[in-house]
């Protein structure tokens, strides 16, 4: 099990395999040491996470909706790195989409969801520079969606 891996087992947390992608695109494109993973939606059980943040969902529960879709991300960072998690050296950006009201302004405290579990997971290689915006809607109504780019070796 590798280092990352093992925190992840520490703090309860088994990445799945990583979802085919739902139209038509890959799940990611490595270029030189950097991997771009296409967006990652809210998700847990096999389900997805809806709702409007502002209308139906609180902040708190955004923000855990939020964590799935960074999870989603590790577990394609790991596919990109032929299954070994350690290769990845760093969380670079994350950009997070989150279904909201117009009125609704927390969208950071939303993605910190993703960016609070990446530093708890990965440590400081899971430090990285974050875009967190609103969206009038996302596919199949979900609450958030994020896209990252990691280095690797």
């Amino acid at each position: 099990m590798s280092g990352f891996e093992k925190r992840l087992a520490e703090l309860g947390v088994t990445l799945p395999d990583a979802p085919a992608p739902a139209a038509n695109y890959v799940p990611y494109v490595q270029v030189g040491d950097l991997v771009h993973v296409s967006g990652q939606i809210s998700m847990a059980d096999g389900a997805f996470i809806t709702g409007k943040l502002g209308d139906t969902m609180t902040a708190e529960e955004g923000a855990a909706a939020a964590k799935t879709c960074a999870i989603g991300l590790l577990a394609q960072a790991k596919a990109a790195c032929g299954g070994d998690l350690d290769r990845v050296v760093r969380v670079v950006k994350l950009v997070g989409f989150v279904n909201s009201t117009a009125d609704f302004g927390e969208q950071p405290k939303v993605i910190n969801g993703a960016s609070d579990f990446m530093v708890e997971a990965l440590g400081e290689a899971g430090r990285h520079a974050r875009s967190a915006v609103s969206a009038a809607s996302l596919p199949f109504g979900v609450a958030v969606e994020i896209e990252g780019i990691f280095q690797i070796k």
